[in-house]
């Protein structure tokens, strides 16, 4: 084979990478303040993914451009959900919390079933097949918009942790959970916008995969499987490592694609993951305890 073509390929797998790392930063996130692990991180994101769907098929909306009000809705999706059900488990064991976020996300794949059946839905947005032709690199139109999107929303989400005074008080939360009580933070406030962060960035995400990818509600748990993966790879509670994890398993699936067979991809992304806990226990980017 060429080599444009695996330059192509692994072009496109570290497009595709990037919005995977910010699916993957919205579980670090949570994960990092909250210290809860969100089972049901995926099906949040098949319901940004089918919002779009829908406001396509009824108005023909671009899902980029309706990446703001989804992201919006998402987010008061998962304060709601953090203020009402989680913040009681917060002080239980962690298999309750498991338990729980396990009901949610099997609640969430069972009505989109109800509602949308078990077919895959796509969009076909006017820049679906157009291309970008950078020598011999031929970069897919709805990939690159996607993951300039991912840049920036990643982008905004640091500037916000480390420029605003919610973000440091949030992060306060993060480090020090007593201190944060002692000096007066509302914790669980702060909990609940965390969580709506981490549900609006999935909601984000969601917006510009389904222009790359159809959506059913059994890619769900697929997709919270590989955000595990990613975020354990990049390092937990790191949102760099987050979005290095997205790039890395983005290429090593297209790249894995080419060599092998596309159903071998997820067998590599595991092979990735093995490979960096034998090595580096706390990820590639991540502090040991």
């Amino acid at each position: 084979m060429p080599l444009s073509l695996y330059l192509n390929v692994a072009v496109g797998g570290v497009l595709t990478g990037l919005v995977y790392g910010l699916m993957a930063l919205g579980l670090s996130v949570i994960f990092g303040v909250v210290r809860v692990v969100n089972f049901a991180h995926g099906e949040m994101m098949t319901i940004a993914m089918y919002i779009a769907v829908v406001l396509f098929a009824a108005f023909k909306l671009d899902p980029l451009v309706m990446l703001v009000p989804i992201a919006a809705v998402l987010f008061a999706l998962g304060y709601a959900l953090q203020a009402g059900l989680i913040n009681p488990f917060i002080n239980r064991p962690e298999h309750s919390q498991f338990i729980l976020m396990v009901a949610v996300a099997l609640i969430i794949v069972n009505v989109l079933l109800i509602a949308f059946g078990p077919d895959a839905h796509s969009v076909q947005t006017s820049y679906a097949f157009d291309s970008y032709e950078v020598g011999p690199v031929i970069i897919d139109a709805p990939k690159l918009y996607a993951a300039a999107g991912a840049v920036i929303v990643a982008a905004l989400l640091f500037a916000f942790f480390r420029g605003t005074r919610i973000g440091q008080a949030i992060r306060a939360c993060a480090d020090n959970y007593t201190g944060a009580l002692v000096v007066g933070l509302n914790v669980k406030r702060l909990y609940a916008l965390t969580f709506g962060i981490g549900a609006a960035c999935v909601g984000a995400a969601g917006c510009m995969l389904v222009v790359i990818n159809d959506v059913s509600p059994a890619v769900g748990p697929a997709y919270t499987l590989l955000a595990f993966v990613i975020v354990i790879t990049g390092g937990l509670g790191s949102l760099p490592g987050a979005l290095l994890g997205g790039v890395l398993i983005g290429l090593t699936e297209a790249m894995a694609g080419v060599f092998f067979t596309p159903s071998a991809k997820s067998m590599f992304a595991f092979a990735i993951l093995v490979i960096v806990l034998l090595l580096r226990p706390q990820g590639l980017l991540g502090k040991r305890a």
